[in-house]
Order: structure tokens, then sequence, then C-alpha cells
């Protein structure tokens, strides 16, 4: 007889996610011990305002990024173009704008539109013509940043569009907007993955790709499903953004924020080999960088440490998820104990 099969727990358990709660509840168990009115939360005019509120308002671009990313990086992929997508899909919206008086909705689904071409144009490249995805979305992420320039000539183009504002500075139900956009593409994307046979393909993609397709997997359909939601993850992403600042600036919007979506998915548990994904934990993730930020701001350190300050946070809490470095204190303990017994 053969051995028994072990099943491992399913990433969106518990388990998994220990060290990357323990790290954000241990950076707001600092903020209320040593911030005052961290925790303080007010109500003005029917709207909640407020640190906590702050963090999850400013956490929702790369939580939107972090969940695309997650999906991309679970088909053992990458893609390293959505701080460009994003300025794409505001200069996009921007131009809208101040075009002919379109609706907002118009102006969402083609700034979205466009996000979504960019992600299909990546996973084309990937699933199709078998480039490398670093290389591949490394084409988009320095071409789609030029592109967004020549679309703005350069220029940073201001508006004016109340409703078009709400998006990214409009508050429902007493919290602001993009908190309830970032919420409702977790539990779409989640119910897509999780309670249909989606997240089961692209786990079997990332975990092997070749044995997926002998099954009878679409790993080229799958990975193209993966890049276009990401794209459109990244064009929501850029709109939030564009009409938080009520402008379309080609150069800055979505800069480097592919390292913290990325950053954001490992620190949730997403394997970058691919295989396995936790959304949650990836929303963990972009919660706790901004935690980081927003603290790191508030105790007035060094404009030049901060990035140096949330790096080492950060890699403390992938360490600790390391099964090797844990594997290795304890068998550095074990050696240690039983040295001392002899004695």
């Amino acid at each position: 007889m053969g051995k028994p099969v072990v099943r491992k727990p399913r990433v969106g358990r518990l388990g998994p996610l220990v060290w990357p709660i323990a790290a954000l509840l241990g950076v707001l168990l600092f903020n209320l011990l040593f911030t005052q009115g961290f925790f303080h939360i007010a109500v003005k005019e029917g709207h909640l305002y407020g640190s906590l509120i702050d963090i999850a308002n400013r956490a929702a671009p790369v939580t939107l990024l972090s969940l695309g990313m997650t999906l991309v990086l679970a088909t053992g992929g990458v893609d390293l173009s959505v701080g460009a997508v994003m300025a794409i899909s505001g200069a996009v919206a921007a131009l809208l704008v101040r075009g002919p008086g379109l609706s907002v909705v118009a102006v969402m689904a083609a700034a979205l539109g466009v996000s979504a071409l960019a992600g299909m144009w990546n996973g084309a490249l990937v699933a199709f013509l078998d480039i490398q995805p670093i290389v591949a979305t490394l084409i988009l992420m320095v071409a789609g940043r030029g592109v967004a320039m020549l679309l703005t000539n350069g220029q940073i183009i201001t508006f004016e569009n109340p409703p078009f504002e709400f998006v990214g500075g409009g508050f429902l139900f007493g919290l602001p907007f993009p908190i309830t956009i970032a919420l409702a593409a977790l539990i779409l994307i989640g119910a897509a993955t999780r309670l249909t046979a989606v997240g089961l393909f692209i786990e079997a993609v990332g975990g092997n790709a070749t044995a997926s397709r002998l099954a009878g997997v679409d790993a080229r359909a799958v990975k193209l499903f993966a890049y276009v939601v990401c794209g459109l993850c990244a064009g929501m992403a850029g709109t939030i953004v564009t009409s938080d600042i009520k402008a379309a600036d080609a150069n800055n919007v979505g800069l480097y924020l592919e390292l913290d979506a990325i950053l954001a998915a490992v620190i949730g548990g997403t394997s970058l080999s691919g295989g396995r994904f936790s959304l949650v934990g990836s929303v963990i993730g972009a919660l706790l960088i901004q935690s980081l930020t927003t603290t790191i701001l508030t105790r007035g350190i060094a404009v030049e440490l901060t990035l140096v300050v949330k790096a080492l946070v950060i890699l403390a809490v992938c360490l600790l998820q390391s099964e090797a470095l844990r594997r290795m204190l304890v068998q550095s303990a074990a050696r240690r104990s039983a040295e001392g017994s002899k004695r």
C-alpha cells in the first residue's frame, strides 16, 4: 500500500497569516502606546475620520494592485507594469473628464477598458508567445509610462469634475469610497477564485503548468485571465489616485507601486514561485505597508530613513515566515539545550 496522502492546509486559513497579522497588530500596538489619538475616530457630517480610516483609505490603491498581482504571482508570473497602467488609466480618465461631457460611468468604462487591454497585452506575451513574465511586463512598464506622457503631452492635466472626484475623494456609508472599492474587489475576486474552479486552475497552473495542461486545464487562458484582472485592478487604482489629486500626473502616478504590490502579496503568503495564494493575506500585507508608512511619518522619522525602517520591519516579517529559518532556530535551540544538559 502507498503512503497516505497528507493534505496541506489551504493558504487562506489562519496558519500562514499569523506573522503578517502579528506584525500589523504590533505596529498598531506601538501606535496605541506612543502615538496620541491614533485610534481616535471622529464623525463629521456623517463621515468617519481618523488615522485608522486614513490608513485603510491610503492603502486602497496598493490593495487593489496586490489583489491583481496575487493572481499573477500564483500562476508563476509577475507584472512589473501595474504602475505604468495606473498612469495610462489616469491619463485616459483625465482627458475624457475634460472632454465632451461624458458621464462618470463612461469615463470609468473607458479607463478600465484600456487597462484590460494592457493586461491582455501582457497576458498574450506570456501565455501565447512564452516570453518570460519579467521581460514581457518590463516592456509595458517602460513603454506604458511613455504612452501616458504622450497622452498628456508631458503635462500635468488638472480638472474639476465633482462626480469623478467622488471616486477618489467621496464617502459611502461614512467610509471613504476607495475603501468600498477595495472591499468590493476583494469580494468579487475572492468569489471568482474560491467559489468557482478558477482558483484551483490558477494554483494548478502555477504549481505545474505542464501537468495542469495534461489534466485538461487551459493554462494559456488561465494566465491571460490573471493578467487581465491585474490590469483591471491597476486601472481602478489609477482612477482612484487621479480622482483624489484631481490631476493626471504621468510621471508620478503609480511610480514604484508595483514593488509595494509584490511585497504585499509575498508578505500575505503568496508564493513567488506560483501555486498558492492568499487574497486576504495580500490585503493584510497592503495594510501593514501603509501602517508602517503612516507610523514613520507621524513619529517624525527623517525622510532619508523612512524606506530603511520600513524595509527592516518587512524583512523581519519575511524572515519569520521562513520555515527554513524557523527550523534552523529550533535546531540551534535544541543543540544548546542538549549541551547545557550535558554540563
